[in-house]
């Protein structure tokens, strides 16, 4: 224990003294929560919207103003037609483009029916879905209260049959997407973290050469392995003490479960990120490849942990591939523990598969690290 606890003061020491390391460590992470959790959303505002009135009736106008006084939208302008405003929404002007056909309150009046047109921007696919659930819901409400207004006389006495849906909204009742998003952009931060430094710090060893002779020592490689690893351990519990402070004091999201529950699974979450790195670092000659590989891994796995698209949307070679992704689990636990309350019971499957996960990536690791005495 005493040759393991002189490596883990020798790693602290040589972390602190490395100036560069220490804002990389305690500064960007902090600033990458605030500003990632602020940026990284799944609303869509500020739409520009644009129209053409080929009616000019009342009919039309109070159907604009609807779209004028909607938060989502800013109304631009009116176009003359269809050729300016194709060139507006080419030149990225334009997001939503209404076009009101001529005798749209006429058709409406006596036709009871009538149709316009929505042109969408679509390069971005997501934002497009919601704009168009945006503009429906919009049309729908404008179109409900004309099926009032547009009642016959012989119908006065019937009064309009509306049927309201109550939603009741669990785990998240504001809707806040902060909510949502910043426990797993936590997740994201301390994996990083920890990956680029464990998978960077034998690499160094190897460049500056002192690997070589910590390798004709008498150390065992079991001890120094422990040794180097365990202060990226304390780093890696460290961040997540930090952002969960973070995440109450400035963003405010709840946390109704076990707060130990939280560390205990971020402590063997955190030994899976640190055996891929040693096990990165083994095969890797220089500072410069384990962060291209750490990277191209860590960039396959966030994008395929369900933090930013749902897996259920995904393909299904994809989920299933998913199941060795071990970011997944730790969004999952992260989401359940802190909005839901859940218990150990809750998260015991994740459980069982990160430690497995833990003990193939450690293990390894360990195999493939070669020591020579």
């Amino acid at each position: 224990m005493k040759t393991i606890g002189y490596i883990i003061q020798k790693e602290f020491r040589q972390i602190f003294r490395n100036k560069g390391m220490l804002p990389i460590i305690f500064i960007l992470p902090i600033l990458q929560l605030v500003i990632l959790s602020n940026a990284a959303t799944y609303e869509v505002k500020n739409i520009k919207f644009a129209y053409i009135d080929n009616d000019h009736s009342s009919y039309s106008r109070e159907l604009i103003e609807k779209f004028n006084a909607s938060t989502y939208f800013s109304v631009l302008t009116d176009f003359s037609s269809e050729a300016k405003a194709s060139s507006a929404m080419l030149k990225g002007e334009v997001d939503v483009l209404l076009v009101i056909p001529p005798y749209f309150e006429r058709d409406l009046q006596k036709e009871k029916y009538t149709d316009l047109g929505v042109t969408i921007n679509a390069i971005d696919g997501a934002a497009a879905g919601v704009e168009n659930v945006y503009v429906n819901q919009i049309v729908q409400s404008f179109n409900k209260k004309l099926k009032v207004e547009l009642l016959q006389p012989e119908d006065a006495l019937i009064t309009p049959v509306n049927i309201t849906s109550i939603p009741s909204f669990w785990y998240n009742e504001t809707l806040n997407y902060k909510t949502f998003m910043v426990p797993g952009i936590l997740v994201l931060l301390v994996t990083m973290i920890t990956l680029f430094l464990s998978g960077m710090n034998i690499v160094r060893e190897k460049e500056i050469g002192t690997l070589e002779q910590i390798n004709v020592t008498p150390i065992k490689k079991s001890q120094f392995i422990i040794g180097k690893l365990f202060p990226f351990w304390v780093i890696g519990m460290g961040l997540l003490s930090i952002g969960l402070l973070i995440a109450k004091l400035i963003f405010d999201v709840p946390m109704l479960g076990s707060l130990g529950l939280m560390y205990l699974y971020t402590s063997i979450y955190i030994l899976v990120i640190l055996g891929i790195g040693l096990f990165i670092s083994n095969f890797t000659d220089t500072q410069q490849q384990a962060m291209f590989i750490a990277w191209f891994f860590v960039v396959i796995f966030i994008l395929m942990s369900g933090l930013f698209t749902p897996i259920e949307s995904m393909p299904g070679w994809a989920q299933i591939i998913t199941e060795f992704n071990p970011i997944k689990y730790f969004v999952e636990v992260m989401r359940m523990v802190m909005l839901k309350g859940s218990s150990f019971q809750d998260i015991l499957p994740q459980f069982l598969k990160t430690l497995l996960y833990a003990l193939i990536m450690n293990g390894l690791a360990v195999w493939s690290y070669k020591k020579t005495n």
